[in-house]
């Protein structure tokens, strides 16, 4: 396997990832509005993810960083013709870890619900956002014979990258659902487990007709098996919601989300960005790569980085691995 091969699988694996992680991030983000009936409430749901917000979205910067160096090409006209969609999401960020930050510093309600306002907002964006994007990646773009995108903005909004984004919007929000239960006791975990089962069964048609259509236009032996693995996982995480099995549960959503990532780019591979224009004009792991040396230095500087970032941030969820709920809330003191 060459080098660019392996950092096409490494770039793979960095959003996968991050999807994993800021899935189930963004989905309770969009439970503060639709689960939570008061503020000591939304006070739980934050505090699940206080801890580990942060550090999921380095998967983010590392993925985008990976790009960057390992595929140069790939990068710039990613960043170029999804500029607005990208910025959104940039912005959706920014304005997100403020509002973590900010919510608490003033005891006014208005100030505090403006702010969960905000986290709701900058939650659902994003995972809407983020399924139009590679909805957009796989099926293909207005790329010319130089590599540049000559398409518009309305270009992206085709259906097919539409229906990716309420794929990843249901599914962040049901993996974020199953999240809550699995990490909080009371009612809210009894009402978590609830909604998991009614946007898990939303969740798991829109994803059988997407990753359908997916296979149909571009995929092939192995991507079938990745779409297989992920619709029974959807399945299975459901019945183990059902059963009360809160852990399951949340593994099986994850290997659904890993499955469907997977599938994307096995759909994808040897391109990143294909042309709709014309499949000779399209990006490749090999015309969009850096040179040997590049990715060599590269290889090497992940083998030693990237075990230490696993650790750490696995150290970070056993630190607080612990349930949580209303009664574990303290009064605010300003």
């Amino acid at each position: 396997m060459e080098l660019h091969d392996v950092w096409f699988v490494l770039i793979a694996v960095l959003w996968t990832g991050y999807f994993f992680l800021e899935g189930f991030d963004f989905g309770v983000g969009i439970l503060t509005k639709l689960l939570a009936r008061d503020r000591p409430e939304k006070r739980v749901l934050i505090n699940t993810i206080g801890p580990v917000w942060d550090g999921n979205e380095v998967w983010l910067l590392t993925a985008g960083g990976a790009t960057f160096a390992a595929f140069p090409e790939w990068y710039a006209t990613l960043f170029s013709g999804f500029y607005l969609p990208l910025l959104v999401i940039l912005v959706c960020l920014i304005v997100r870890g403020v509002a973590f930050e900010y919510r608490a510093k003033r005891p006014e309600e208005n100030w505090q619900r403006n702010w969960e306002t905000a986290i709701f907002w900058t939650s659902l964006i994003p995972a809407f956002l983020w399924g139009v994007a590679f909805g957009n990646i796989v099926r293909g773009v207005k790329i010319d014979k130089n590599f540049e995108y000559v398409g518009n903005f309305w270009d992206l909004l085709n259906p097919y990258a539409l229906l990716g984004g309420l794929v990843t919007l249901t599914l962040f929000t049901f993996h974020g659902a199953v999240f809550t239960a699995l990490k909080t006791v009371g009612d809210i975990r009894v009402r978590a487990r609830a909604l998991a089962t009614k946007v898990g069964l939303l969740t798991a048609v829109l994803a059988l007709v997407f990753l359908l259509w997916t296979q149909v236009d571009s995929g092939d032996g192995k991507s079938l098996v990745a779409l297989i693995v992920a619709v029974a996982a959807l399945v299975a995480a459901l019945a183990a919601n059902q059963a009360g099995r809160e852990g399951w549960s949340f593994a099986l959503s994850g290997v659904t989300i890993v499955a469907a990532v997977a599938m994307l780019f096995l759909s994808l591979f040897p391109n990143v960005m294909p042309s709709s224009l014309n499949g000779d004009w399209s990006l490749t792991v090999t015309n969009a790569s850096s040179s040997a040396y590049t990715l060599k230095i590269m290889t090497w500087l992940a083998a030693i980085a990237t075990p230490l970032v696993l650790l750490y941030q696995g150290w970070t969820y056993w630190v607080f691995r612990k349930r949580i709920g209303t009664q574990h809330i303290a009064e605010s003191v300003h």
